[in-house]
């Protein structure tokens, strides 16, 4: 049966790799997979998701304005789709996460969404809000802090590595401007070496 997934996490957890499996598990089944990422996350190049670990998988990109069921259904009348997955899911509108549970309760598709929950002042993304709230199910994945302790925040730092409590919302990079930590370490402003 087609359910609406959050799979979330910090940075550094294997968000990319999980939803780059998923695709894997569907199509070595010989089942149809639409992958999406945000035009906003250019870190490895374009219209593709790329895992740490150096994975890869060609994607559509979406902005916050577009109709991602009207880009699934062009998508479907020509190769029936069993999962679609989106990467980068924080990025998503609230439009478009309803576009998703329509997706799942209108088409019978599996939709697979990933992200991260919260900005690096602590603040929910618009994209995450709504996954959470309107999910089947939710998962999340672990990443550890520099502490040993289980991460849940997301800090960024600036080129002298000092943490950043202001800015605009997103900014994109990766290990060399965001790292995650444990609730305690985040407030404690405590990064480790």
């Amino acid at each position: 049966m087609a359910a609406l997934h959050f799979i979330y996490s910090t940075m550094n957890a294997g968000k990319s790799t999980a939803l780059l499996q998923a695709s894997h598990g569907y199509r070595e089944r010989g089942l149809e997979t639409m992958v999406f990422t945000s035009s906003k996350d250019n870190r490895y190049g374009e219209s593709e998701v790329v895992s740490r670990v150096g994975l890869r998988t060609p994607a559509h990109t979406y902005t916050e304005s577009d109709d991602i069921m009207m880009m699934v259904q062009d998508m479907n009348k020509k190769n029936e789709l069993s999962c679609v997955l989106i990467d980068e899911a924080q990025f998503l509108s609230k439009d478009q996460v309803e576009q998703l549970g329509k997706i799942v309760d209108e088409m019978n598709i599996t939709v697979m969404a990933f992200g991260i929950r919260t900005d690096f002042q602590g603040e929910l993304f618009e994209g995450s809000k709504y996954l959470l709230a309107w999910a089947d199910r939710l998962k999340e994945l672990r990443a550890v802090c520099h502490c040993g302790s289980k991460a849940t925040m997301i800090v960024r730092v600036s080129e002298d590595g000092s943490i950043m409590r202001s800015g605009e919302q997103v900014e994109i990079g990766g290990n060399e401007r965001y790292l995650s930590l444990c609730r305690k370490c985040f407030y404690k402003g405590a990064i480790g070496s």
